[in-house]
């Protein structure tokens, strides 16, 4: 019998749980088969890895945890040895302090009992006998051997953290340690206040310094300063005494792969956290991650799962060739046959020899139609044979032109599309020709959508050529005339000096020329149109004196269609218009005049009276002096006063006429400063006479301080006049009785639609406005008066309009009757 294969004996040996395995192993292709053949062993030995590092790592990490549980105990006991030591110097110099304070300690003894105690602790460094005014009065320095004499007084606390705590103790009057902090030039010192304290007073304190390099030499037990790098720090973390070695100078003599040093650090009581205990463990030995199994087992298994990786990456590379290989015919095929360009090659006998599917769907003809056929083809619309037979030969001759060539195609269905076709040589592997290469692009939307931008384009140029209005675009900075409709060629030809002329009149201001503008490139190129001067989207009316015209001018920036930044001027001519403007001022001013002799016409009467009494003043006056003078009893001091009272009577005459003459006189408008209270003081002097005349009294109300008004005088008047007269009328229709006959005038600023203002108020205690009349109380030839003309308050309202300002009218109510206007 033959040999049974490995698959068989594995299939014999094996127990029946792994059937289903087997099944898996045998659907595999061969492919799938290598691959986890080369990977199974790979992946046992990286697991074999990661147990053996696993079970290293957990043998460490036990390693460094005795370690540090053994570093914080120790240095625990040496800040309980520590505080044990303080607590103990503490309650000595305590005990010193109250001697002191319960007598008066002579020089001598206070030296005494403070070379005790320094013997006695080597640690204390000096001790301060302090007075409440903060002068030393002894002080002893251990090593030197000289004190300081009580004639040395005038020694004072200087230093800034000592008065701090020995303020601290005087308010407190209780021991105060001081913050120690690493010195440069010197060795750190601690500080102890002990407060003097006589019947409960103040008495000063026992200043107490101590070495700290000192504190840690006797402090500090000398099996611990063996096992660990002990050191003494301040509140900022800096040295202060003991090992100098840090964490990071111990790890230069370790191993990059060793881990980090334990550390341990805890305040030192009763200072506090201004002074701490750090322990730092020595390294004295790698650990298990350096014993040689550890090391040999890592360089085998490394060595292992290289060469398993080697053998795997070989095969991978066969494997990739072979993928990469079919990968290329299949993405060459389906990129062929995704493309949207139809392709198609001829041999140089002009025959077809491969056409892609988007030729075909170009066509409607399909592959097997198509290769191996000779002109004419299929494609070819029958009334283009000759001309398409005629490109071929320049085809097969390669004289068509890089640019293509257009023609049209016929498909299967009989509809026809517009192409345009390419021609390249087909190079072989060898480099020699075999053929042409083509491709056909259809063109038939964008020959549509071309012909229909045509079209567009013609209807919109006969638009602007039709306008009535000059068109021109000019791009900043040049002479050239990029556009120019009809109308502006017939008035300023085709040059750009009518377009600059227009922007240099309708005053545009003009970009910055320089050199930069000679250059190639646009120096207004990719400016943003929307951060221009708004200026230039206003419109201004400019008079041409070489057209004979006025142009109202409206001027915008476009980016035109090269990019570059152009300026748009549109002219409209407004001859007729302007023309038709003057005659209408001419006409209101003409209307403003005929008002104001209208009033003075209805004011007749009462003008007649106003005059006649100081005529007849005069006429009294001057006849009573002719009497006493033919009777001579008149002397001259009395002719002098009646001469005098004629005078004035006559230049009261006079005034009234200047008056009535100024403010009916037509005269041009001119606006100017006026006051508000001379235009109130002269519209009162004409009123007056009218509201006399129908026994109405006027009360006014002129605020103070009212800035002058940029207006015409003579308008600003005729309106107040007319509203005073209308009032009076208005009062004197309603027939009120004397007491309520009565017009007020109130001038004073006001603020209407947030901006401030002067409001003249006229109210009166008429009648009041229909509401029929409300309506059409400023419509022209509208009057409810008899005799009105109806042109007073329509007038009145163009004046105050003319002057930017607002006019209305509203009744005054009591309850639903009306009081006024």
């Amino acid at each position: 019998m033959p040999t049974p294969s490995l698959l068989s004996q594995l299939e014999h040996f094996a127990p029946q749980p792994a059937a289903p395995l087997q099944r898996w192993w045998a659907r595999q292709s061969p492919h799938r088969q290598d691959r986890f053949a080369v990977l199974a062993p790979l992946a046992a030995v990286l697991l074999f890895l990661v147990a053996i590092m696993s079970a290293f790592g957990y043998l460490r990490f036990e390693e460094n945890a005795r370690e540090r549980e053994a570093i914080n105990r120790d240095v625990e006991y040496t800040q309980q040895r520590l505080r044990l030591r303080l607590l103990e110097q503490q309650e000595q110099l305590m005990r010193f302090a109250r001697e002191i304070s319960s007598r008066e300690v002579s020089h001598n003894d206070f030296v005494t009992r403070a070379e005790a105690l320094v013997n006695l602790f080597p640690e204390l460094r000096a001790l301060n006998w302090v007075d409440d005014k903060l002068k030393i009065r002894v002080n002893y320095r251990s090593g030197s051997g000289t004190t300081k004499r009580p004639a040395a007084r005038s020694e004072t606390l200087e230093d800034s953290d000592t008065l701090v705590n020995f303020r601290l103790s005087r308010d407190l009057l209780l021991p105060i340690y001081s913050t120690p902090k690493a010195q440069t030039d010197e060795a750190a010192l601690l500080q102890l206040h002990l407060p003097l304290i006589e019947k409960a007073k103040f008495k000063g304190v026992l200043w107490v310094e101590y070495s700290i390099d000192a504190l840690f030499r006797y402090g500090v037990p000398q099996e611990l300063t063996s096992k660990y790098a002990l050191s003494f720090h301040d509140g900022a973390g800096k040295l202060l005494a003991g090992t100098t070695g840090s964490e990071s100078q111990l790890k230069r003599h370790l191993l990059p792969w060793a881990s980090p040093v334990n550390t341990y650090e805890m305040p030192l009581t009763p200072v506090g956290n201004g002074l701490t205990v750090r322990g730092m463990a020595y390294r004295t030995s790698l650990g298990v991650i350096g014993s040689g199994l550890f090391w040999l087992v890592m360089v085998l298994a490394g060595i292992t799962a290289w060469l398993l990786l080697a053998n795997w990456g070989h095969t991978r590379k066969r494997i990739k060739a072979q993928d990469a290989l079919v990968q290329e015919t299949a993405f060459r095929r389906a990129m062929e046959n995704s493309m949207l360009t139809g392709m198609r090659a001829l041999d140089l006998q002009g025959r077809i020899t491969y056409v892609n599917k988007a030729f075909c769907r170009m066509t409607g003809w399909s592959e097997a139609e198509l290769v191996d056929k000779t002109a004419p083809f299929p494609y070819w619309p029958e009334e283009d044979i000759e001309l398409l037979n005629t490109r071929l030969k320049d085809e097969l001759e390669g004289k068509i032109q890089a640019g293509g060539i257009q023609f049209r195609v016929k498909r299967r269905d009989g509809s026809l599309m517009d192409a345009r076709l390419y021609v390249s040589p087909l190079i072989d592997a060898f480099g020699q020709q075999t053929g042409w290469m083509t491709s056909m692009t259809d063109i038939t939307e964008p020959n549509r959508v071309r012909d229909q931008l045509a079209a567009s384009h013609e209807r919109f140029t006969a638009v602007l050529e039709a306008l009535d209005a000059s068109i021109s675009v000019a791009p900043l900075g040049s002479d050239e005339l990029l556009f120019a409709n009809k109308l502006y060629r017939l008035w300023f030809g085709t040059q750009a000096g009518g377009h600059l002329q227009l922007v240099e009149e309708a005053g545009v201001p003009s970009p910055v020329t320089s050199d930069e503008t000679q250059d190639t490139v646009d120096a207004f190129a990719g400016l943003p149109t929307d951060q221009l001067s708004d200026k230039e989207t206003e419109s201004a009316e400019v008079y041409l004196g070489s057209l004979g015209r006025w142009l109202e001018v409206r001027t915008r920036y476009l980016s035109w269609v090269d990019g570059r930044l152009a300026q748009m001027v549109i002219a409209t001519d407004i001859t007729a218009r302007r023309v038709a403007e003057e005659q209408s001022e001419i006409q209101t001013q003409r209307a403003e005049a005929s008002s104001r002799l209208i009033t003075m016409g209805e004011m007749a009467s009462s003008v007649a009276h106003e005059l006649n009494q100081p005529l007849t003043a005069i006429n009294n006056y001057c006849n009573g002096m002719v009497s006493r003078i033919k009777a001579d009893q008149i002397n001259k001091d009395e002719l002098l006063g009646a001469l005098e009272k004629t005078a004035r009577q006559a230049s009261r005459a006079g005034q009234i006429i200047q008056r009535i003459r100024s403010f009916v006189k037509r005269s041009e408008p001119n606006r100017s400063l006026a006051s508000v209270t001379t235009l109130v003081a002269e519209a009162v002097e004409l009123a007056e006479i009218e509201l006399r005349r129908r026994n109405v009294k006027l009360t006014q109300y002129v605020a103070p301080h009212l800035p002058s008004l940029l207006v015409d005088p003579i308008l600003i008047e005729q309106v107040l006049l007319n509203l005073l007269k209308n009032a009076a009328e208005s009062v004197d229709t309603a027939q009120r009785p004397t007491a309520q006959r009565l017009v007020k005038l109130r001038v004073a600023q006001a603020v209407m639609s947030t901006k401030p203002v002067i409001e003249f108020m006229v109210t009166d205690t008429g009648g009041g406005i229909a509401p029929e009349v409300m309506t059409r109380l400023y419509e022209a030839f509208y009057s409810t008066k008899a005799e009105g003309m109806g042109i007073g308050l329509s007038l009145c309202r163009s004046i105050v309009e003319s002057h930017l300002g607002w006019m209305k009218a509203e009744n005054l109510y009591n309850g639903s009757t009306v009081t006024g206007c």
